[in-house]
């Protein structure tokens, strides 16, 4: 599937590429030289692969809602470049029959062209922005242990492919490995990193009955725990599935315009056919000639190409920027409704601080041997597995002045800190 979508977007970006190559002589010549020789050939040659090979999705699915009596986006487009290119090829062959009536005949090959070429620019930023969201999923994918290590009955280790774990399996979780899936420590305890799915930086305490999440980080200690939801059902299962979801929804505004198309095509090509009954009526000699240009003219500016590249570039945008600064977007709707935000809440560390424990200064009592206690706290610190103790120890070493004392006794007491006897 992803090999496929790849590949999708690889064309993609083959075909507005080139229909953009094709699409700047054509405006150039259309707008500043088109009175040169064969001009009207010249640029002919130049919109025909672009309306016909690069834009011929837009004509395909414009048959296929026809199919169905309906229409969308892609009809608008179909029909508008459709018409201009048809009535430009005519106009090329056939100069002499508005000649005749004293008019000079127009081609609008460049307008279809970039029509086609600023759609297909839409739909491949919009593609970029699905990408951006890909390289999450990705990532979050990336948080799964490929295998699992399970305890069984009597002590007896294995190392077994994730996709065989069941629940109610005894695992074991070593230290510095992802858990595997979501369950309960069963027996031992340690600190566990749940920045990936919490943001909070300092790792938590588990012990007997603690709940462990899979893809959060084991810290220094070793503990088994019991598996209670595997594959699917994961919490980070379903944070993947939500991303996902993401990557194929519509925003209000893009379904906004596939209804208003309903009605729309309906609507323009009835007053484009009355443009054409009102001149011939009452337009005199040339009236059905004048009513002919403004029927062409009324079905050429009916596509709405600027919703069909603004909204696509709008996504494209607000999804790429979250997701470079570690946003993700719940969908296209959630994103659009943003700019009704007036509240925004924030849980605190990690988010909005730099997520990291650090120690800028410590206080020392008056009149002690502070080398001596920098020494032994400097050690004590360097047993202790808690976030904090590491925060101390690093302070301490960058000073370049504590040395590694010998101690003893060593004790973790949660909740109040660690002791032991130094140098005997």
């Amino acid at each position: 599937l992803e090999a496929l979508k790849q590949a999708h977007a690889s064309t993609l970006k083959k075909r507005t590429i080139l229909s953009v190559l094709f699409s700047v002589p054509l405006v150039i010549i259309g707008m500043f030289f088109m009175d040169m020789p064969y001009a009207n050939y010249i640029m002919w040659a130049l919109a025909t692969p672009v309306v016909l090979i690069f834009g011929r999705q837009f004509f395909v699915g414009a048959w296929k809602q026809a199919k169905h009596r309906s229409a969308n986006m892609d009809t608008l487009v179909a029909m508008s470049t459709g018409i201009a290119y048809i009535f430009s090829v005519f106009n090329t062959l056939f100069p002499e029959f508005w000649h005749r009536q004293g008019l000079h005949a127009h081609v609008y090959f460049e307008a279809a062209a970039v029509v086609i070429a600023f759609i297909l620019l839409g739909k491949m930023l919009e593609e970029q922005a699905k990408s951006n969201t890909s390289s999450a999923i990705k990532k979050l994918m990336g948080l799964q242990p490929k295998t699992v290590t399970i305890v069984h009955h009597g002590g007896h280790q294995m190392e077994i492919p994730i996709s065989k774990v069941k629940i109610g399996d005894i695992l074991l979780a070593k230290p510095g490995e992802r858990i595997a899936v979501d369950g309960m420590v069963h027996e031992g305890n340690s600190y566990v990193d749940e920045s990936a799915l919490t943001g909070e930086p300092i790792p938590v305490h588990k012990e007997t009955g603690a709940k462990v999440y899979s893809g959060t980080i084991n810290q220094k200690g070793s503990f088994q725990y019991t598996a209670e939801k595997v594959g699917g059902d994961t919490v980070l299962a379903h944070i993947i599935q939500a991303v996902q979801n993401a990557q194929g929804s519509k925003a209000p505004i893009q379904k906004l315009v596939d209804k208003i198309a309903g009605i729309f095509v309906p609507v323009v090509i009835a007053i484009a056919l009355l443009s054409l009954i009102a001149w011939s009526i009452w337009g005199g000699e040339n009236g059905f000639t004048q009513g002919l240009l403004a029927m062409v003219t009324v079905l050429v500016i009916a596509c709405p190409c600027a919703l069909g590249l603004a909204t696509p570039t709008a996504i494209m945008v607000g999804v790429g920027k979250g997701a470079e600064n570690g946003i993700l977007i719940k969908d296209a709707e959630s994103l659009e409704r943003a700019y009704k935000t007036d509240s925004i809440v924030l849980d605190k560390t990690g988010t909005i601080t730099v997520g990291k424990p650090e120690v800028h200064a410590i206080a020392w009592k008056d009149n002690i041997d502070t080398t001596l206690l920098a020494d032994v706290l400097y050690s004590l610190e360097l047993q202790s597995e808690h976030p904090l103790a590491e925060a101390v120890s690093r302070y301490l070493e960058a000073t370049g002045q504590t040395q590694k004392v010998s101690i003893a006794d060593f004790q973790s007491v949660t909740g109040k800190g660690v002791q032991g006897v130094a140098n005997g």
